[in-house]
């Protein structure tokens, strides 16, 4: 059984979003953000097989196993993890997470899913495109003894690269070469359509990474709405606002369970401070109001959720504190 166990601050981590430069006041940072990890990717740094593979950690939910790998890490500045804050308060928030000198290294958990004779992957990891401590998926895959050919369903929350990246090898073939790929039809729609720039000009610099990996799966692809299940017990979520059709996932059994993806990025400003914008929501407001619903349901039905970027492993509940929220991580 998980167990309730408070985040101390000194050891919290947050949750990352993707480099999407949008004109606004912040987009010096995203530009500098996105620039040094193209840096990374010329310079050939992104080694996936570097460092000892991290074992994943193991949860049941009802007749559902979740085991959660490590795709490593990425580092986020603080103008990206709450641009709204004031400035002590940005400092404040680096060193709840472990971070130093305005930035913070940001996990990267997803989980595998056993149902029957389905194994499923929620996100592909990085890969080999984004920066050189994340892309670990693979190789944790194989040294847990996991075929990347066993997998039978990919479900990618969303289309940014350190989600999406990993879709695809170094030598252009697809990752997970049996498994059917779901993404919603929104998201789709989105980056496939004539001109995803147009609508939200700053993210100029992820759409050809969007549609190569789209694209790459478009042979073995399900698109889905709200409410479809990939699997039976695992239904779809729509929660817009980091990207036009970014989704969550529930999972039934026990006292339900919410893979959240990006739609709450942050394990100390997205419950501390729901209505504070996140730096690289494509829409904002609209990533504000996804956030308070999702976050206040979780806490009115007592919820188990994972997120992406969250304290490893990854598992919370969300608990009312005040007039906002505080984040109980789960061991």
């Amino acid at each position: 059984m998980i167990r309730p166990k408070p985040v101390h601050p000194e050891t919290a981590e947050a949750a990352m979003v993707h480099p999407v430069e949008i004109p606004d006041p912040f987009a010096i940072a995203r530009r500098s953000f996105l620039a040094g990890a193209a840096a990374l990717v010329a310079a050939g740094t992104l080694a996936t097989g570097r460092a000892v593979a991290a074992p994943p950690r193991r949860f049941g939910h009802g007749t559902f196993q979740i085991d959660v790998f490590s795709d490593g890490f990425i580092t986020l500045p603080d103008t990206i993890i709450a641009p709204d804050a004031a400035p002590a308060e940005r400092a404040d928030i680096i060193r709840r997470l472990g971070g130093r000198q305005g930035t913070a290294d940001i996990p990267v958990n997803i989980p595998l899913i056993r149902a029957g004779e389905a194994l499923i992957l929620v996100d592909a990891g990085s890969g080999d495109k984004f920066q050189a401590t994340a892309g670990r998926l693979r190789d944790n895959l194989l040294a847990a003894g996991v075929d990347p050919g066993a997998v039978t369903h990919v479900v990618l929350t969303h289309a940014h690269p350190d989600h999406s990246g990993g879709i695809l090898r170094p030598d252009g073939t697809l990752s997970f070469p049996n498994a059917v790929h779901h993404v919603a039809a929104a998201e789709w729609d989105f980056w496939m359509g004539p001109d995803p720039a147009a609508r939200y000009p700053g993210l100029r610099d992820f759409v050809p990474g969007a549609r190569r990996d789209l694209g790459a799966m478009a042979g073995r692809l399900v698109r889905m709405r709200d409410g479809d299940e990939p699997v039976p017990g695992l239904r779809v979520l729509a929660t817009p606002g980091h990207t036009p059709g970014h989704i969550s996932l529930e999972l039934a059994g026990d006292d339900g369970l919410l893979i959240t993806g990006d739609a709450i990025t942050n394990v100390v400003a997205s419950f501390e401070h729901p209505g504070w914008r996140f730096g690289f929501d494509t829409d904002q407001e609209q990533g504000i109001a996804t956030r308070r619903r999702l976050i206040d349901r979780a806490a009115a039905e007592k919820l188990r959720m994972l997120g992406y970027h969250w304290t490893s492993p990854g598992f919370a509940i969300a608990e009312r504190h005040g007039t906002a929220y505080r984040c109980v991580a789960l061991s």
